[in-house]
């Protein structure tokens, strides 16, 4: 058979906004083009607490902002010491190891472009580490266009890499297990002859299905570089698929629980697959964490449900009016439980945090019920003050909410059997929480993005508890009610309505929390919540970056202080900030998604959807001292692609970085892409390992 070759490059079309047409039908099910799920009125934090509570809360957190620095190396020196007694499972630990420095970014940032390319700063260079259908699974078939199958596709790295993280497997750091999300699959970019979702035959819907969920895969660096490549020898044991039809299990209150049976699992304990995995966390005892986000798009038959499970259905942005929504997947076509007029319980077994032990491939994921159900972005740990463990989430869409967990158990140092079997149950038992912020300057916000006389968007704020181990804290509703239908819950207590809170990041030098607010082009529209403090501007195309700092210094706090240290877009345009820096000298940003920190504490942001007109990137800022502020673009991917994600290894000498869906632009295909990165033929999302030529630290 002769290899499939595509044809000529298509023109790069612009979409609407800073996304194409193509992307937001496969990644989100069109969520742009429907109204927000959230049309709860909820009221201010300041309405409910009153002005005398709003002005001690912000004197405590002003409290806390003097001892947060002191409080943050408590948590973190406390997941270093775990670490230490377990070197293999805890790669953070490595952070301690980096030769100490001023942090400062020393890099030349590189202009915005449209290249079809990654470009990289002078004195740096990069590398494809793996490919969309490249090896996992040793022996899985050399990959090509035209001859895909299921099987092939279980054994080969998935379709658009998200998350990712590195844990170590030796103690010189020269090799490691490279983890990886899948989030969703673009059939158009798939399969030659590609015409519509509804003339793709069930074997190649099951070779989608097969290209979502998690990658494991042995690597090793080359050399002394910062540079790293699969191992392609030896029986690599530990690398393996996660897919869409894994086995996996429920853990925690939920568990059990009525709205989770179906009539092929009538105990609700049990689950087959993962979907739209979108970002992650890395815990202190060396398990990673895989958030389902967008999972409303793989079900048709809402309209046939009973009717009092569509109010929950359409909170959770599932069409309970038409069979067949616009953006769906065609899933019901290969497997019926996609369908739910056959299986109206089957979506609430989707929207979770998922535990996957990379280091034991026999391992079956687990899915939280104590964390709570909606789209989540990812899930980020900290340890608390007293050892216990805080994962700080948020919910991907218009208007909704951002969360955080407390275990009820504190962690055990150490990697001895009885240790480990005692932490992997923390996530199982727990508090939930959703936030509620207030404001210093509300009269004065206009949605223009202009800074209040204070010089800043500031307040406080507090976190709810919505349960507490196995009870339900919210008014009406059972324990399992509130963690399946977890936006509900928080609707019902008044959570402030936040402009797509993606990305939550605790700093492990500072304990300072980090979200990502990608954007939102509703803010302020007829009918819609208009701009408030923490969500300043009103048609947020571009976001903002939002900085929480826990009352005390401790990530256990119930209040907490926050500002808005970056308003993001044209720093030529007056609605930006920048934490008071020169900005003339800082690079363009729009819509941040995914969070990391290097060792020095340096912010780098993953953009998605860049509306100024240019390729996205990777993007560096110090959050502390006198260059706070000073944003730096770093690289950019491919047109159409997304900056997904970026993890600064534990040693800062490589930046493994996740190009996801080079030439999603509206008319491509297989046939005729929009782009040929990374290999010069058609588009293939790709990890890439970036790495300075003198072998010296990213970034600084």
């Amino acid at each position: 058979m002769t290899e499939f070759r595509p044809a000529r490059l298509l023109p790069v079309l612009a979409g609407h906004g800073g996304r194409s047409a193509m992307t937001c039908q496969y990644r989100c099910g069109n969520a742009c083009s429907h109204p927000a799920p959230n049309t709860t009125d909820n009221p201010y934090f300041g309405d409910i607490a009153g002005e005398v509570s709003r002005r001690g809360l912000l004197r405590a957190g002003a409290l806390g902002a003097l001892v947060v620095g002191a409080a943050g190396t408590i948590g973190a020196t406390a997941g270093v010491e775990a670490a230490q007694a377990a070197p293999l499972a805890a790669p953070e630990a490595a952070r301690a190891t980096v030769p100490a420095g001023s942090g400062a970014l020393t890099f030349k940032p590189i202009p915005p472009n449209t290249l079809d390319t990654v470009i990289v700063p002078n004195g740096y260079d990069h590398s494809v580490l793996l490919a969309w259908g490249d090896e996992v699974v040793p022996g899985a078939p050399a990959w090509r266009a035209d001859r895909q199958s299921p099987a092939a596709q279980a054994r080969q790295f998935g379709f658009n890499n998200d998350w990712l993280v590195t844990l170590p497997l030796d103690r010189r750091g020269r090799r490691a297990l490279l983890v990886v999300n899948h989030e969703y699959t673009n059939e158009n970019l798939m399969f030659p002859g590609f015409t519509t979702l509804d003339a793709l035959t069930v074997e190649q819907i099951k070779i989608a299905m097969a290209a979502h969920g998690l990658s494991v895969v042995e690597v090793e660096r080359v050399g002394d570089t910062g540079e790293w490549r699969p191992v392609d020898r030896g029986a690599r044991r530990l690398n393996r698929r996660i897919t869409a039809s894994t086995r996996m299990r429920f853990t925690g209150p939920a568990a059990g629980s009525p709205l989770l049976r179906t009539a092929a699992d009538p105990r609700g304990l049990t689950v087959r697959g993962s979907l739209n995995n979108c970002a992650g966390g890395l815990t202190p005892w060396g398990t990673v964490l895989s958030g389902e986000e967008n999972f409303n798009q793989y079900f048709v038959g809402g309209d046939g449900v009973p009717a009092d499970a569509k109010p929950a259905l359409a909170r959770y942005g599932i069409d309970t009016v038409n069979r067949y929504p616009s953006g769906s997947r065609k899933w019901e076509r290969a497997d019926e439980r996609f369908d739910l007029t056959r299986n109206p319980n089957e979506a609430n077994r989707f929207g979770w945090i998922v535990e996957l032990d990379p280091y034991d491939p026999d391992s079956t994921p687990r899915k939280h019920t104590a964390l709570g159900r909606f789209k989540h972005e990812g899930a980020e740990i900290i340890l608390c003050k007293d050892g216990r463990v805080v994962a700080y989430m948020g919910d991907d869409e218009r208007f909704d909410y951002l969360y955080k967990f407390i275990s009820d158990k504190k962690m055990r140092r150490g990697d001895g059997p009885a240790e480990r079997a005692h932490n992997m149950t923390l996530l199982e038992s727990g508090t939930l929480y959703v936030a509620q912020f207030d404001a210093t300057s509300a009269s004065e916000i206009d949605g223009s993005g202009k800074l209040p006389a204070d010089g800043a968007f500031n307040g406080a704020g507090r976190w709810i508890p919505l349960t507490r181990g196995n009870r339900s804290l919210v008014s009406g509703m059972t324990i399992d009610q509130v963690l399946v239908h977890t936006r509900l819950a928080a609707d019902k207590v008044g959570a402030t309505k936040m402009d797509r809170p993606e990305d939550v990041a605790p700093n492990p030098r500072t304990g300072k929390v980090y979200a990502a607010l990608t954007n939102n082009t509703r803010r302020g529209a007829a009918g819609q919540p208009a701009a408030d403090e923490v969500n300043p501007r009103a048609n947020n195309k571009h976001g903002h970056i939002l900085e929480i700092t826990e009352g005390g210094g401790d990530n256990a706090a119930e209040t907490f202080t926050w500002t808005i240290p970056i308003v993001c877009g044209d720093p030529a345009d007056p609605s930006t900030f920048f934490a008071g820096y020169d900005k003339t000298k800082v690079s363009p940003i729009s819509c941040p998604d995914n969070l990391d920190f290097d060792a020095h504490g340096n912010l780098w942001i993953s953009t998605d959807g860049n509306a100024l007109g240019s390729n996205d990137g990777l993007f560096a800022v110090p959050v502390e001292g006198p260059e706070r502020g000073h944003v730096k673009q770093f690289l950019t991917v491919p047109p159409g692609a997304e900056q997904a994600s970026a993890h600064i290894a534990p040693d800062n000498r490589t930046a493994f970085v996740s190009v996801q869906h080079p030439g999603e632009i509206d008319g491509a295909s297989i046939d005729n892409p929009a782009s040929t990165w990374p290999h010069g033929d058609f588009a293939r999302p790709a990890v890439i390992t970036v790495w300075r030529l003198d072998g010296r630290q990213i970034g600084a």
